[in-house]
């Protein structure tokens, strides 16, 4: 049994409408840029007692996949979770804002904004982007080891400008006609290999104010920046030994760079496919990836394995003496190596790899059941060590979503791995962070 509650969060990229699931009559995807739509999401999550609600984004609109589905297209998150704030009360609200696109003095800006708006509730998800580079210039995007170097200098800059106009420099005596002890604000004056930034910002820190940071990715420069910065790392982790790596591997580094092991929590998202009985997820399942294009997924374990799929017999076993060196340009190298790692550790045949998540090139942890398998795989990996909490996908229907929040939630709390009330008024403080 956990010691303390898991650390569990609610994507609000409406996973319940991805693949085919838009199109169920009872979808609601015409709401998907509907305010409304989210506040209902946010406002059943926080009844359940979720640490906080989650936004990822993307900074390019994926065509091919539009053709199919609502692809990447949102509404911007920093501007959706401000309005949020305004109809939440504890909940947690994670932004997620790109290193390699956006200036970091407006990110420190929206960031310290959001923080005031919603009273201590904003959280941030650094990421230095997959794709998008041709809406920012003609130059392709540089090599992840460089990206993440950028990533650093830029964290670094965005602390700095939280830490350079002090709320208690703001002293507003009408007596004097003093407003601002001048000499506690102090420029930054960043001069980088990558920004010139002189500060200090122009919106004082909230006192006390601490802002949880977020990392998305498990590749090699991934984790050593987690290492050094990250209160909570989101990645996929398609099995229990793989959360189990991640996590262990995590501490140490944590630890050399002189920070406590505990300090960084691994959340993986969790596609959830719930229903009442076990054939009725799987049925749902199913039929929500009924549609999809066969031929993409086995052109992706192609690219990603560096072999002829066409060539493969179905049923022969893949070993690892098969593989190639992957196509070079594919977004994700981490899951091109958790797609690898699982070949050499499994030597699954074509029909049985096509069945798996790693080769959806997402290759989240999936549990297709009922309330009482979510809870007990949930249960499983927090005690096996994989996990310190998740970041809810409910897939397939907005079923899914209705019995995670209405049902499996509960039951974790039974069970003490969900919390039955919030602890804190502010994000960090539920987290346990301050």
């Amino acid at each position: 049994m956990q010691s303390s509650p898991l650390c569990i969060g609610l994507s609000l990229a409406a996973t319940w409408l991805s693949a085919s699931a838009w199109r169920r009559p009872d979808s609601q995807v015409e709401q998907l840029c509907d305010l409304d739509f989210y506040c209902r999401v946010a406002q059943r999550a926080e009844a359940a007692c979720l640490d906080f609600v989650f936004r990822p984004d993307a900074l390019f609109l994926d065509l091919p996949a539009l053709a199919h589905g609502p692809g990447f297209s949102s509404l911007d998150p920093a501007l959706l979770l401000a309005a949020l704030a305004r109809e939440t009360r504890h909940i947690g609200l994670v932004t997620t804002a790109a290193t390699s696109f956006n200036p970091p003095y407006v990110v420190a800006r929206q960031l310290q904004s959001l923080d005031w708006i919603s009273e201590g509730r904003a959280g941030w998800n650094i990421v230095t982007a997959l794709d998008g580079s041709q809406n920012f210039g003609d130059a392709p995007l540089p090599p992840s080891a460089q990206r993440y170097h950028k990533a650093l200098e830029f964290s670094e800059v965005v602390h700095a400008l939280w830490r350079s106009y002090p709320q208690e420099a703001v002293l507003a005596d009408r007596a004097s006609g003093r407003y601002a002890d001048l000499s506690r604000i102090r420029p930054i004056a960043h001069r980088g290999e990558h920004f010139s930034v002189q500060g200090a910002l122009n919106v004082p820190a909230r006192a006390g104010g601490r802002i949880p940071l977020f990392q998305a990715g498990a590749s090699e420069w991934g984790r050593d920046f987690a290492a050094r910065v990250a209160d909570a790392v989101f990645a996929a982790t398609p099995d229990a030994a793989c959360g189990q790596a991640l996590r262990q591997d995590l501490r140490r580094r944590a630890a050399a760079y002189g920070r406590a092991p505990g300090s960084i929590r691994v959340l993986p998202g969790l596609s959830l496919y719930l229903a009442p009985t076990r054939p009725q997820a799987q049925a749902l399942h199913d039929a929500t990836h009924a549609g999809q294009d066969a031929s993409r997924k086995r052109q992706y374990i192609g690219q990603a394995l560096g072999v002829d799929v066409e060539r493969l017999d179905p049923a022969e076993p893949i070993t690892a003496h098969m593989l190639g060196q992957p196509q070079a340009g594919l977004r994700s190298p981490t899951h091109v190596q958790l797609l690898r790692r699982l070949i050499e550790r499994e030597q699954p045949c074509l029909h049985e790899l096509l069945a798996r998540p790693e080769a959806n090139a997402s290759a989240h942890w999936t549990v297709v059941g009922t309330v009482d398998d979510a809870a007990e795989a949930i249960r499983h990996r927090a005690e096996a060590g994989a996990a310190d909490g998740f970041i809810a996908l409910p897939g397939g229907a907005m079923q899914s979503l209705d019995l995670f929040v209405e049902e499996v939630m509960p039951r974790l709390a039974a069970m003490g791995l969900a919390r039955r009330a919030y602890a804190s008024t502010t994000f960090a403080g539920n987290l346990g962070l301050v």
